[in-house]
């Protein structure tokens, strides 16, 4: 019977491989290019997603893959500096299929890196070098030498997640009476680390994990152009409402808040505080160099006002560089320089130190923070995030303000980087790679640096007379009691110059004027008379504090429906409904109704309006690349 057995094993693994060697080869070729200025594209890496056929583009911008497998397959095309592009394609045996790519290029990109990066950083992005030893430094101390962190010099990573990432779990926020609970309140939140994260993941082959999807940092990754405050308050509010492109029977109702815009010049002068993470986990080439080169560009960017200060954290936590001159921006980068990683993570003890080198050179009139970069991956010393959200909140109450920048992949905890920045009256960027250092560091930099309100909160009251029920889109780690919207003691999120908040409420709207329901026996649930009569959906009230008061200030702003079609919504309204479906798909949510992600591309592409920076095409590009990876794919051995 054995026998029998092991011959059946045997033909079944000989005619495998029959079928195997019958199934043929194909090829692919193509080129790649610019599609702003239809230029050749040399040097870009293509790969064949799950295999290992690569090659690299020539000056013609063409390519050539050969004995490529029939199947269906996910083919990948990136440089540094440009958005990476995947396709789906299918190859049958003894075809040449022709695959082009178009690869974007960021506005003004090349000159920013001329300028800050040096050639030998960008290598360290792309492949492997020799790390050398070092000498640890003593904590409080400056350097002379190398330091735990340096430079570019990084072993080789797998660009795979392992699986040791960590996210909260997000539920989402359910429908809810607005008869019975017509205040909604939520803390805002103008980070939008999840965006940078999603896109890594995509552009690496993979979806990504649902709890990494937060639909309202998706959103507010991008500029919806509002306009400027005027008066006395630093914000605007704009309002808008239109059917729901996911369900057209419903209406969606679009928030946005703007912050006052401050020019770089007319930034107040910042005492920063750069703390680094050098620690062993920081040891890969889309961590400790990548955040090098990013640091390099915030340097180009200071004046002889400024000054910065540079601490790390290994195994222990040390000073790097006291606090120094903007002018004397050569010593400021060769610190950065030298830094290399190695050791264990004391995030507590570097978060201690780097508060209190801010602190001894505090400026009154100016804009002390900390901004910390990491993966997140503390380790020893005060490690929970309860001890980590104690820590913070003792150290915020200094006036010191916080930004957290997350970096790497692999063992990214964003849960504890996102409570830091929460905690720290700061917001939290994820920088995958050195375009989104572009954007969060240079063009971003007031709203990075500079904080114009702190505590800020968002009220909804919703009129039952016109609305049935509602669902805020997103925001569901962000939620707040109706009661401290009015306390003034609740902390919330902070907004910086130029930062602009989007919110989204996806409402059914009342069919009847009688909306009182089962009379109640010891409560009294009834309409009032005058909102059966008003036209007013809802109103949109905005408190905030100044960034050194202790009471709020108080706005508001009543909405009305004007009936409008989603078609003639505006390209504001309609390309943040396209974001927030490109989140309800990923995530699968039960709250999708009709949406799909090739309505999501059609819809994006549509509203695309002016594109400054390309963002907005970018997001095209990741959509249809997410379409492809949600589509079944075979021939992948």
């Amino acid at each position: 019977m054995k026998t029998i057995i092991w011959i059946s094993i045997m033909l079944a693994i000989t005619l495998g491989a029959v079928f195997s060697s019958a199934k043929g080869t194909g090829r692919i070729t193509g080129h790649v290019y610019d599609p702003a200025t239809q230029a050749p594209v040399a040097g870009a890496t293509v790969v064949v997603v799950g295999t290992q056929l690569t090659t690299h583009t020539g000056t013609d911008g063409a390519y050539t893959i050969s004995n490529v497998p029939a199947g269906v397959y996910i083919v990948r095309a990136e440089k540094t500096g440009m958005p990476s592009l995947l396709q789906r394609i299918s190859v049958n045996d003894g075809q040449t299929v022709t695959l082009d790519f178009g690869l974007v290029t960021v506005q003004d990109l090349p000159a920013v890196l001329e300028s800050t990066t040096r050639k030998d950083e960008v290598k360290a992005l792309e492949r492997q070098r020799n790390s050398q030893p070092s000498m640890p430094q003593v904590p409080g101390s400056a350097s002379v030498g190398k330091v735990k962190g340096m430079s570019c010099e990084s072993p080789a990573m797998s660009w795979r997640s392992p699986g040791f990432e960590s996210y909260d779990t997000i539920t989402e926020n359910s429908w809810l009476s607005a008869l019975a609970k017509p205040l909604s309140t939520f803390s805002v939140d103008v980070d939008a680390a999840s965006y940078g994260n999603v896109r890594r993941f995509i552009t690496s082959g993979q979806l990504p994990p649902v709890d990494a999807v937060r639909i309202e940092e998706l959103v507010n990754y991008f500029d919806y152009d509002y306009p400027d405050p005027r008066g006395k308050h630093p914000f605007s509010i704009t309002t808008e409402v239109a059917e729901c492109p996911w369900n057209p029977e419903h209406k969606l109702v679009h928030i946005g808040l703007q912050g006052e815009r401050v020019a770089v010049e007319d930034l107040p002068p910042s005492n920063l505080v750069f703390l680094i993470d050098v620690s062993g986990s920081m040891n890969q080439p889309n961590k400790l160099p990548l955040l090098k080169s990013s640091f390099r560009m915030l340097v180009d960017q200071l004046r002889p006002q400024d000054r910065v200060a540079i601490v790390v954290y290994a195994g222990a936590a040390g000073l790097v560089l006291p606090s120094t001159s903007g002018s004397d921006r050569e010593q400021i980068l060769c610190a950065i320089d030298r830094l290399e990683a190695g050791g264990s993570t004391a995030g507590g003890a570097g978060i201690k130190l780097a508060y209190q080198v801010a602190q001894q050179n505090f400026l009154d009139d100016g804009n002390n923070r900390v901004i910390l970069a990491t993966d997140g991956d503390f380790n020893v010393g005060a490690s929970s995030d309860s001890d980590m959200e104690r820590l913070i909140e003792e150290k915020r109450k200094s006036g010191v303000f916080l930004t957290v920048l997350g970096f790497g992949e692999g063992n990214l905890k964003d849960s504890k980087m996102e409570t830091i920045a929460d905690k720290g009256n700061g917001h939290y960027a994820y920088i995958d790679n050195i375009v989104e250092a572009k954007k969060v560091l240079i063009n971003e930099m007031g709203a990075t640096l500079l904080t114009i309100a702190k505590d800020v909160k968002l009220q909804v009251e919703f009129n039952p007379a016109r609305v049935a029920s509602y669902r805020l889109v997103g925001y569901e780690n962000r939620l707040l009691q109706d009661r401290d919207f009015d306390d003034d003691t609740k902390d919330a999120g902070e907004i910086g110059a130029g930062h602009s908040v989007t919110a989204l409420y996806e409402i059914a709207l009342a069919d009847r004027d009688d909306r009182d329901g089962t009379p109640l026996k010891y409560s009294d649930r009834t309409v009032r008379h005058d909102s059966r009569h008003s036209d007013e959906l809802l109103t949109v009230s905005f408190r905030y504090k100044e960034p050194t008061a202790s009471e709020s200030k108080l706005l508001a702003v009543a909405v009305k429906d004007r009936n409008t079609r989603f078609a003639n919504a505006s390209d504001n309204f309609r390309f943040a409904a396209a974001v927030a479906e490109f989140g309800m798909v990923l995530r699968n949510s039960p709250e999708k109704g009709s949406a799909t992600m090739e309505q999501v591309i059609a819809t994006a592409r549509a509203a695309r309006g002016e594109d400054v920076h390309g963002y907005r095409a970018e997001f095209v590009s990741l959509a249809e690349t997410a379409q492809a990876l949600m589509t079944p794919v075979y021939g992948v051995r």
